[in-house]
């Protein structure tokens, strides 16, 4: 398989994997009396043991590469559990509409300075008309829909909610990248995601103890953390570790903005909620972005 299928495979991948993660939030609404961060840290954490079950003979084979990745590894996997709790916290804070602005459009930005910092690896233009469409677009979305529950936000806990976004996407970036790197290290895309999410459990699974209380209260309730942790988490990331194969960190969380696009049709779709004609635009703008990124006539290791 020459490189552009192998890019080609890479794509569908993490647009494959964005369009699962877009699910969560009207899946999360058929169980409103669960607290957003144990409906995270549930997630994150049983699907960290399910990959890590699902992966046990690579984990075995790639045991010694991983032990010398040993602090990106870890690096990673407290990035991979602070991300749920920092993402949700974000929208608690200063609403659904900046939370998830800053969450997710900073993680690109980010991914690309890591990316730089560590190994020099150069931006194209193409990536940063992208980026700029993009972040655009997840403006203009958020600005479009609706903010229940968010009037009396003060602005002291919306510039906490924002710092705290900012952590959500430096968090994402974060372990996107140190996947990536292991990965160009010689371990496997499986090893990767398992190790990391492995690491993130042990710190997610003992939260719930505090903030668990009706995770299983009901039989919606348990079918809906059932499926966020089977559907989106576990085979998501199957899905985005596949795509780190071959293509770039930077490349992928800015595909990855595909993600509120799902998650706004559903809403509007499903849940029934309105959109501006803001949102529209926004959208518009979102998948000018996509398309920049994987309408391309041959990869580049820039993104």
């Amino acid at each position: 398989m020459d490189r552009m299928q192998h890019h080609t495979r890479g794509i569908a991948a993490i647009l494959a994997a964005s369009l699962l993660w877009g699910t969560t939030g009207t899946a999360a609404s058929f169980a409103p009396d669960v607290s957003a961060l144990a409906i995270g840290a549930f997630a994150m954490g049983v699907a960290g043991l399910l990959l890590v079950l699902r992966s046990l003979g690579e984990l075995a084979r790639d045991r010694a590469r991983l032990l010398v990745q040993s602090r990106i590894l870890l690096l990673g996997g407290l990035a991979v559990a602070i991300y749920p709790l920092a993402f949700y916290s974000a929208m608690r804070l200063s609403g659904v509409a900046v939370g998830t602005v800053v969450s997710i459009a900073s993680a690109p930005l980010f991914t690309v300075i890591l990316e730089w910092a560590c190994t020099r690896r150069s931006v194209s233009l193409r990536w940063g008309l992208s980026f700029a469409f993009g972040a655009a677009g997840i403006a203009l979305l958020a600005t479009g829909r609706p903010e229940p529950g968010s009037a009396d936000t003060g602005i002291a806990w919306t510039w906490l909610g924002v710092l705290v976004g900012l952590l959500a996407g430096l968090t994402y970036a974060t372990y996107s990248w140190a996947a990536r790197h292991m990965i160009e290290q010689g371990v496997g895309s499986a090893s990767s995601m398992a190790s990391m999410f492995g690491v993130a459990a042990i710190v997610l699974l003992p939260s719930l103890l505090l903030t668990g209380q009706n995770l299983f209260a009901t039989p919606i309730n348990a079918g809906v953390a059932l499926y966020m942790a089977l559907i989106p988490m576990f085979v998501g990331y199957l899905c985005f570790g596949y795509g780190l194969r071959y293509i770039a960190a930077s490349t992928a969380t800015l595909i990855t903005l595909l993600e509120p696009v799902v998650a706004v049709l559903l809403a509007v779709l499903v849940v029934g909620e309105w959109l501006a004609p803001a949102g529209w635009v926004g959208m518009t703008l979102i998948m000018l972005s996509l398309l920049m990124q994987t309408l391309r006539s041959s990869p580049d290791a820039s993104g």
